[in-house]
């Protein structure tokens, strides 16, 4: 490598897909229709004011640009909703691609990985790793490489291998992209200065259920807070991965990873000590969530009692977010039967309603068949009297939390008023993140008297100017993405493996 080439060029890459393992299988297509570019087209989304680039990559570009005179190199980004496992064959061409983009844009002085960390492929179990592997045989030994991950990636021994340091978001919902962006960066700009850190990673027989992950308060939010605890001058990172069970792979388990500018042996004394804290907590990791009748009750009795307050229902079991299709009508329709008043359910994914709505036009009064070819056996048929209140195109920014600022769109969307209940009915799988999937609509959310999201977490960032955290309800229904994790046949989770399992120890003999 030339020593008077004063620009440091930094490769940026990533393929960012969370896998549930029950669910349809993602393709091409679904990545097409959300972001998948490479070369000068990737470059050029760099520099939108409202890209779709992750910004936690927007992030790491700022602060890199901030610190040292470097080229930025883009090879391919590819980011989709969560969804089932990637297609295979599609996988191999993205790998064939990124191979083909490294080798021709050698050499490199750096490389930036911007994956979730709990993809699966059709036929491969640990595609993160394979990505890493494939950068590190391309690029050498000697150049550094940082990813980024989401804290519910699941990480691999040979993940950790493969590269120099991997940094997991430390925020659910998911609102600290640009400072993990700003962290692999200065990672990236110290080894670009001569460190070569140390990782260890330890994993846990524990794989939390989703809604027991969230950083203000509970079991995870202590974790967390610990971990950081623990960062001294010798500690480049530290950084704890609940995992994303529904996966199911032999590397699930919450996960802690440390790195050290001093050698290992620092990163594996911290990571134990900070595993067995966790260990003493594990048992914290338990559901709680409140039954569809007391849910639908308790949102009836707000829309006849102006006194009540308001109330978020969470559908945590349809959460696209987690893989799900959005589409489940178990509280929709017991809120119909119910008569609840002032009700909103928002989004709910069915591209055949959306599309017959827009071409029936605003006013007209149907009967709305919802799940009129039900894709898995949680999308039940359900049918009701309904009238077109507004059709949009689905084109959007959002506004608060995990969408803020990022350009988003749902297709064709309708909203349709069942009576009392209102539904935002998109074309376009999205999780229910941000206000403006309703408001774009002309709803006033402040003036609801119940609002259903079809998300698990990370509406709480969205939505908490109108529900504080006493006014949530995570509701317990049927889905490809309830918390209840026994439901669930697990093929390739290690066992016993808590709390799917009670009798769990740990240091395993």
């Amino acid at each position: 490598m030339p020593a008077d080439r004063k620009k440091k060029r930094i490769a940026l890459l990533g393929l960012m897909l969370e896998s549930n393992s029950f669910a349809p299988v993602t393709t091409r297509d679904d990545f097409l229709r959300r972001l998948y570019v490479a070369g000068e087209e990737f470059r050029s989304e760099l520099t939108r004011s409202e890209s779709r680039i992750p910004a936690e990559l927007l992030s790491f570009c700022a602060a890199t640009a901030n610190a040292i005179e470097w080229e930025p190199v883009p090879i391919l980004i590819g980011l989709v909703e969560a969804g089932g496992p990637v297609d295979h064959s599609f996988f191999v061409e993205t790998l064939a691609e990124m191979e083909r983009r490294l080798t021709a844009g050698l050499p490199f002085d750096g490389v930036y990985i911007c994956n979730h960390g709990a993809m699966i492929t059709t036929e491969d179990r640990d595609p993160d790793a394979t990505i890493f592997e494939l950068v590190r045989r391309v690029v050498g030994a000697e150049v550094p490489i940082v990813a980024t991950l989401d804290l519910h990636g699941n990480v691999s021994d040979r993940m950790v291998a493969a590269v120099d340091t991997i940094i997991a978001y430390r925020t659910n919902p998911h609102v600290d992209m640009v400072a993990r962006g700003q962290d692999a960066s200065a990672a990236m700009v110290e080894m670009l200065n001569g460190l070569r850190p140390s990782a260890a990673i330890i994993r846990l027989p524990v794989t939390p259920p989703t809604v027991t992950l969230l950083t203000e308060t509970g079991p995870y939010a202590d974790l967390i807070a610990y971990g950081q605890s623990r960062v001294t001058a010798d500690i480049v990172n530290v950084s704890i991965l609940g995992g994303f069970a529904y996966a199911d792979t032999p590397k699930n388990g919450l996960a802690i990873i440390v790195t050290a500018r001093s050698g290992k042996p620092a990163a594996e004394a911290v990571a134990m000590d900070i595993a067995e804290y966790a260990w003493r907590d594990h048992r914290r990791y338990e559901p709680r969530l409140t039954s569809l009748e007391a849910a639908v009750a308790r949102a009836r009795r707000s829309g006849e009692d102006m006194s009540e307050q308001p109330v978020i229902l969470a559908d945590v079991a349809d959460n696209p977010g987690g893989g799900a299709n959005g589409n489940t009508t178990w509280i929709l329709e017991a809120l119909v039967k119910a008569g609840a008043e002032g009700a909103v359910l928002g989004i709910f994914n069915d591209a055949a309603l959306a599309a017959e709505a827009a071409q029936l036009g605003e006013g007209v009064k149907f009967r709305a068949v919802f799940n009129r070819t039900p894709p898995d056996q949680f999308s039940r048929r359900f049918e009701a009297d309904a009238t077109v209140l507004r059709i949009r195109d689905g084109d959007c920014v959002g506004r608060r939390g995990f969408y803020a600022g990022r350009r988003i769109n749902v297709g064709t969307t309708a909203l349709l008023d069942l009576g009392g209940v209102k539904v935002v009915v998109v074309s376009i799988r999205n999780q229910c993140a941000d206000p403006v999937f309703l408001e774009m609509m002309g709803i006033d959310i402040g003036k609801a008297r119940s609002v259903v999201v079809k998300s698990r977490g990370h509406f709480r960032a969205g939505f908490d100017e109108f529900f504080g955290p006493g006014q949530v309800i995570e509701v317990d229904t049927p889905g490809l993405s309830s918390p209840i994790l026994s439901r669930f046949d697990f093929k390739h989770l290690p066992r016993p493996v808590f709390p799917i399992d009670r009798d769990v120890t740990w240091p395993r003999a």
